[in-house]
């Protein structure tokens, strides 16, 4: 058996360059909080984003609602379909 080559990084060869990474090993343990946690979040932002547009909804439809909430409520609606368009089509 060999012995692996040896490589001296102070000295890069021409034309060449490095990096090195250190990173903790993940257990399973840790892995599987870290998903939970990621979607425990996911699922609350899309719970309030939804709350939020529901409301926005009730708001253009209503009749009583100033002209002034109505246009904010326009406004949220027109930015949400954009930045899902956006999402969907990732420019």
């Amino acid at each position: 058996m060999t012995n692996p080559p040896t490589y001296d990084l102070s000295v890069t060869p021409p034309g060449h360059t490095y990096t090195a990474t250190v990173r903790p090993q993940e257990t399973s343990r840790d892995a599987w909080a870290r998903v939970i946690k990621d979607f425990v979040l996911f699922v609350a932002a899309l719970v309030f984003l939804g709350v939020l547009t529901w409301i926005c909804f009730d708001t253009v439809r209503s009749l009583t609602a100033p002209a002034e909430e109505k246009k904010w409520a326009m406004s949220f609606l027109t930015g949400a379909a954009g930045g899902l368009v956006g999402y969907l089509i990732k420019k």
